[in-house]
């Protein structure tokens, strides 16, 4: 199956399992409509892994593309099509995969010619019998472990600014006041109103030097400084996300989590789970002026719990979104709110700050400097046969709020 097969397979399995939810509401929902949920989210689960694997496998092909190295994936044969005789033809499938790998025609051209056209074949384990002669093949990309990050930048503000300097937003909350009556001739009362400030500082982060020496690069198959460059960036994107979410607000920019306060404490036992009516609390423990934008916002392992949950009428809340990008297309919902898979968000735990909801716009990202890679080929790198690298990015984050336009949701303590 293609990928833009299992990609409408997706989605038709997110738009039915989504229309099945809408049509059985109530007592509607039964054994047979939860069997189905179940039968559908696994297939939803197997067609997405396959289609990451076409991907995957994509995206080396573009890589290889890219830097000009196409031996890796194709070869000359699959490249030119017809260009071997058919007898070349045999003959390759013969050496790579035996009697069983001929087709059926040269098979009966063999035995009709009763000629020794293949006779016992050399070996390429055996050194003497012409191993010797086989080099040793590899990948010519290196295999990386990937782990998500950054999640919370998809929904907050993006804010570049030309220089570092710190940057003051003054803040007014003004929800509790409120006018008054009064009669003829009396003196209106005194109602002063109170401002506050809050700051957005930027920082200067390093993703910290890496050293090749000049062998290293010189003598590698792989295209090492391109793939110390991007870990650079990765470094500090990995970061910058941790601090943009958890930061303390000390020496580094406050966190998501950080600024924002608990509008649901979890009941008692609820320190690896969350119940749906803590949900519903949490939604409305914000002001419905900030929930037309709101999402939530959680770790993977959080979105796990979250999938187990049913409402009171035995109806699972989670409701699996289908391509984005595409007309119609809709991401994962909760309650029917989007969710943001953020993997820098707590994991569930005792009085861990497991799940924002809210509007993460209220979540300003500064941005002064763009990210810039350094390649050093100074004396102090020079003496020592190496090239040095290093990148460096200055950026910022808080929670411009005052109204409670995020809140989170902590698990209980036992």
């Amino acid at each position: 199956m293609s990928i833009q097969q299992l990609r409408e397979r997706r989605d038709a399995l997110a738009k039915n399992i989504a229309n099945m939810m809408e049509n059985h509401q109530g007592d509607k929902w039964g054994a047979e409509q939860q069997k189905a949920y179940d039968d559908g989210m696994a297939e939803l689960d197997r067609v997405n892994a396959e289609i990451k694997r076409h991907e995957g496998f994509m995206a080396r092909i573009a890589a290889d593309a890219a830097s000009g190295n196409t031996d890796a994936l194709v070869s000359e044969f699959t490249r030119t099509p017809g260009r071997h005789s058919e007898e070349s033809r045999a003959m390759r499938a013969y050496l790579s995969g035996g009697l069983s790998a001929m087709m059926a025609e040269d098979l009966n051209s063999m035995r009709a010619r009763q000629t020794p056209d293949i006779r016992a074949a050399m070996s390429t384990t055996t050194g003497s019998e012409g191993g010797y002669t086989v080099a040793l093949e590899y990948y010519r990309q290196l295999a990386q472990a990937m782990k998500a990050f950054g999640g919370i930048r998809s929904v907050a503000t993006i804010l570049p600014t030309g220089t570092g300097a710190q940057m003051q937003f003054p803040t007014a909350d003004a929800t509790a006041e409120v006018g008054e009556i009064v009669g003829q001739n009396t003196a209106v009362s005194a109602g002063d109103t109170t401002f506050g400030n809050k700051t957005l500082d930027v920082y200067k982060y390093s993703s910290k030097k890496i050293a090749l020496p000049f062998e290293l690069i010189q003598d590698s198959m792989f295209d090492l400084e391109g793939y110390v460059q991007a870990l650079l960036a990765l470094r500090i994107g990995r970061i910058t996300a941790s601090h943009f979410t958890v930061g303390t607000g000390t020496s580094q920019p406050t966190g998501l989590v950080t600024g924002a306060t608990v509008g649901k404490t979890g009941t008692t036992g609820q320190t690896l789970t969350v119940i749906y009516d803590d949900l519903v609390d949490l939604e409305h423990s914000v002001d419905p002026v900030y929930r037309g934008n709101a999402r939530y916002m959680m770790n993977d392992l959080s979105l796990k719990v979250i999938r187990k949950i049913k409402d009171s009428q035995n109806r699972p809340i989670f409701v699996p979104g289908y391509e984005q990008g595409n007309p119609g297309g809709a991401p994962d919902r909760l309650l029917g709110r989007e969710i943001v898979v953020s993997q820098e968000m707590p994991v569930m735990a005792a009085n861990a700050k497991s799940i924002a909801f809210g509007d993460f716009s209220k979540y300003i990202i500064r941005e002064v400097m763009d990210l810039t890679l350094f390649r050093m080929t100074d004396s102090a790198f020079t003496l020592n046969g190496q090239v040095g690298f290093v990148a460096f990015n200055r950026q910022g984050g808080n929670l411009i709020d005052v109204g409670g336009a995020v809140k989170l949701y902590q698990n209980s303590a036992t």
